[in-house]
């Protein structure tokens, strides 16, 4: 999943079929999350190791055995410790049928009177079977698996509401006007970090005055808009590394770093390892 799109904009599946399956390790070019949000739904499985996740302004640790669900438009991202995961990412739309006896339910997911709660394992223990099926019906994708995928996640949905595991509630229009903010901020740094980019720009496209757009990120984000800047620089740097065969050099330029020493000192401080020391252990 290109997780350092803060909106990502590659679809996930195919047109008839939009549904994509991700396993991640610690081997994985991707494996850490980059904050982002996207249009669709997203559940996450812990397999093993721990994942500090962070959904909107809430962080918490998840465990093996735990499921996370993802609503659409929701700001997310963290960091794996050790850990393999699995991401299910799926256009609820595919669900949604004429004069089906769901579609009602479902218009309601989709419109946000319903809010499905994100930790779907917490003391449930029907959950985690039928995540576990559905992930491996996507990964072997034996003959007839759209069936069994799209069968799961009806299974799904349906346990969530027969046990209740939502809220029915209203958005906060402010908070949701300041999330907006932030969204055009990680959106501008996607398009931009290879250029030079200050807190005044970013603060400025957020709308707020620096020392307020400073502490709002960072409630949002634990790090601070230069500091947030700086990793996802080096995240790009880490795909660009394990992708492609480039000298250190360019890939510094390409990340925004004009200095070659420096990107080494901050590469270090992100990953605690060289960019040499990277590629050595990705090939």
């Amino acid at each position: 999943m290109k997780y350092i799109d803060y909106q990502e904009k590659t679809p996930h599946g195919t047109f008839n079929f939009p549904i994509a399956f991700y396993h991640q390790t610690p081997h994985s070019p991707r494996y850490e999350m980059q904050y982002h949000w996207h249009t669709q739904y997203e559940l996450i499985r812990i397999i093993s190791g721990t994942f500090n996740l962070n959904l909107e302004k809430v962080s918490k640790v998840y465990q093996p055995g735990d499921v996370i669900f993802i609503t659409s438009g929701m700001f997310h991202g963290g960091t794996p410790y050790d850990c393999v995961y699995e991401c299910v990412v799926f256009d609820l739309q595919i669900l949604l049928k004429d004069n089906h006896a769901c579609s009602r339910i479902i218009r309601d997911i989709i419109d946000q009177k319903i809010t499905v709660n994100t930790w779907l394992s917490e003391k449930n223990d029907t959950i985690l079977p039928i995540v576990e099926q559905l992930c491996n019906a996507l990964s072997s994708k034996k003959t007839g698996y759209e069936f069994m995928v799209q069968g799961y996640l009806y299974h799904l949905l349906g346990t969530i509401i027969n046990e209740h595991l939502y809220e029915e509630k209203q958005q906060d229009n402010v908070s949701s006007e300041r999330l907006a903010s932030v969204k055009s901020v990680l959106a501008y740094i996607s398009d931009n970090y290879q250029n030079n980019i200050s807190l005044e720009n970013l603060s400025r496209i957020a709308g707020m005055n620096p020392k307020y757009f400073c502490r709002y990120f960072r409630s949002m984000t634990e790090r601070t808009p230069i500091d947030y800047l700086n990793y996802y620089r080096i995240e790009c740097a880490c795909e660009m590394l394990s992708t492609k065969d480039i000298p250190i050099k360019e890939v510094a330029i390409s990340c925004g770093f004009n200095d070659e020493s420096y990107f080494i000192r901050t590469f270090h401080k992100y990953k605690g390892i060289t960019p040499r020391q990277f590629v050595k252990s990705h090939f």
